[in-house]
């Protein structure tokens, strides 16, 4: 690549980055304007760093504004079993459990973001660029969906793995509450997996606004 082509990308990929906004080319000019501007890349690191952070020990437990809990909102069903006696310890360790098997998963996830960050188009554009979180917003509207589907059983097997379907049995078999509620390895599943991925794009999102404010960051990865 000659060097003006070089110094014209790294202007251009600067300005969308300063400014939040891109202009876009219309025809044969766009077409390589995605990969081109080190947008995937810039997406690509941003899971790649909340995946990253979120499957260190403690990762998804340590942090209250995306800690797993129990299924019911506010952690209502939590309360609900602490309320009726917690002898054993045993919610407080499902709860815990849940956390590790979401960081778990969480190590394992890269490959599917970064499988649906590649499938992004070039009409994607402008929707990425509107704002500092706008590629994070964009994936998890159009892709969040796709993406759980493919995160749960991950999650099912980490659930498996921390032995959290063994202790959710030995809650149910400590009283009829859990069976009266409902709670079930597949509701449990379900609900951890759709925490889990609130906690990932809201960690992706921070990744996200974080490079898009340090442009030299990405510069160096793309070029």
């Amino acid at each position: 690549m000659r060097m003006t082509d070089i110094w014209t990308r790294r202007a251009a990929l600067g300005g969308m980055m300063a400014t939040g906004g891109l202009v876009l080319m219309p025809g044969p000019a766009a077409a390589g304007l995605l990969d081109g501007l080190g947008l995937t890349k810039l997406l690509g690191n941003a899971s790649d760093s909340a995946l990253t952070k979120l499957a260190l020990p403690d990762g998804f437990y340590r942090d209250t504004a995306i800690r797993i809990l129990l299924p019911g909102t506010g952690g209502k069903l939590a309360r609900k079993l602490m309320k009726g006696g917690d002898k054993l310890g045993l919610t407080t360790k499902l709860t815990k459990s849940l956390n590790d098997a979401a960081s778990l998963a969480a190590g394992e996830a890269k490959p599917v973001f970064k499988s649906a960050i590649s499938g992004l188009k070039i009409t994607d554009v402008p929707g990425i660029v509107a704002d500092k979180t706008g590629g994070t917003n964009y994936l998890e509207r159009t892709a969040g969906v796709e993406l759980g589907t493919k995160v749960r059983p991950l999650i099912v097997s980490a659930l498996t793995r921390v032995g959290a379907f063994d202790q959710l049995a030995k809650l149910g078999s400590a009283g009829s509450l859990l069976g009266s509620l409902g709670l079930s390895n597949d509701k449990l599943t379900d609900s951890v997996t759709q925490q889990a991925m609130k906690g990932i794009f809201n960690y992706m999102g921070s990744e996200e606004a974080a490079l898009r404010g340090n442009p030299g960051k990405i510069l160096g990865k793309v070029f």
